[in-house]
């Protein structure tokens, strides 16, 4: 299988490290949906990031989808969602959490970098940002209730997801979403970048 794009984007870094953690062998491919556009059409008409070629040249997009392909090929009792039902609604309200994190860092990122300061719409720009504070602001406060899990065995996809949303929004938008201000976050995505499977997928 081959795992498509750039691992600056949280979310082919979401799948790849996810991907080394279930122990499923995969090629990763550095294709970029801007600089090289024309190059990913050509794997992916569609051009989004990430794309998984499957093993029978099908294409999977999305790293959701992508996850639960790759929890399906995993080998038995090897999974990052929790089977009990308590943990597993638990792991998915964090995981829903830094996924909206991410989405609004991307569209805060390409507001600023994409479109013209002139046509940048202020009362959007604020919209998103309270979205992305309210998002961080739930994960804080869920690290405080019950702490992830943070080693190569025990962290599941909540904790993957959290660091990796973290790490992106600290690497693109430091100014606005400050560290300090969320300690526990940053402690926890410092120490799930020490481990090996994160150190192998930089994001830069």
């Amino acid at each position: 299988m081959q795992l498509i794009g750039m691992l600056d984007s949280p979310y082919v870094r979401r799948a790849a490290i996810s991907l080394q953690l279930l122990g499923i062998p995969f090629e990763h491919q550095s294709v970029s949906v801007f600089s090289t556009f024309e190059q990913f059409r050509q794997i992916n008409p569609v051009v989004k990031a990430p794309t998984l070629v499957c093993d029978d040249g099908g294409l999977l997009m999305d790293s959701s989808l992508i996850l639960e392909y790759a929890e399906a090929l995993a080998a038995p009792g090897k999974s990052l969602m929790p089977a009990e039902i308590g943990e597993r609604l638990h792991a998915l309200r964090i995981i829903g959490l830094a996924l909206a994190a991410c989405e609004k860092s991307i569209q805060i990122v390409y507001e600023h970098n994409l479109r013209p300061p002139e046509k940048q719409h202020a009362p959007w720009l604020e919209r998103v940002q309270g979205q992305l504070f309210a998002a961080y602001q739930a994960l804080e406060l869920e690290l405080r209730k019950k702490p992830l899990e943070v080693t190569s065995r025990t962290i599941n996809q909540a904790g993957l997801t959290t660091a990796v949303a973290w790490s992106f929004t600290q690497m693109m938008l430091p100014e606005i979403v400050v560290a300090s201000d969320y300690p526990l976050l940053q402690a926890f995505s410092e120490k799930a970048e020490h481990l090996a499977e994160f150190i192998a997928a930089p994001p830069v």
